[in-house]
């Protein structure tokens, strides 16, 4: 019985896991709302929701933990420096929202979109 094991495996082994979910969330900021699978937005949330908190902060500490996490996009973490973290400014979480959409055609697997709020 695995105790302390946190995190959706969604399917794949952890470093494929892992670049995925910092892919959708470039994909998050970049375009605001994506369409994807109900366990991959709810994994991706809470990426978003940190990136955004630590862009909050606003000194270069914060940018460089960014650059680190997305490494090849400099203008996403810019974006988060400027835009989003005055956006949210004054609001202290939930930066994300999830809306239902439907099931998909294929193997009628739960269909969400991830937006910013």
């Amino acid at each position: 019985m695995p105790h302390q094991i946190t995190g959706r495996r969604l399917g794949r082994k952890g470093d494929h896991r892992t670049h995925m979910l910092a892919n959708l969330a470039v994909a998050v900021l970049r375009y605001e709302k994506v369409k994807t699978t109900e366990a991959k937005a709810k994994e991706v949330r809470g990426i978003v929701d940190r990136m955004i908190t630590t862009a909050k902060k606003g000194n270069l500490a914060a940018r460089r933990s960014l650059a680190a996490q997305i490494p090849h996009e400099p203008l996403i973490v810019e974006k988060l420096m400027s835009e989003i973290a005055g956006k949210y400014a004054d609001r202290g979480s939930g930066y994300t929202r999830i809306v239902k959409i439907g099931q998909r055609l294929g193997d009628a697997a739960p269909i969400v979109q991830i937006e910013l709020v």
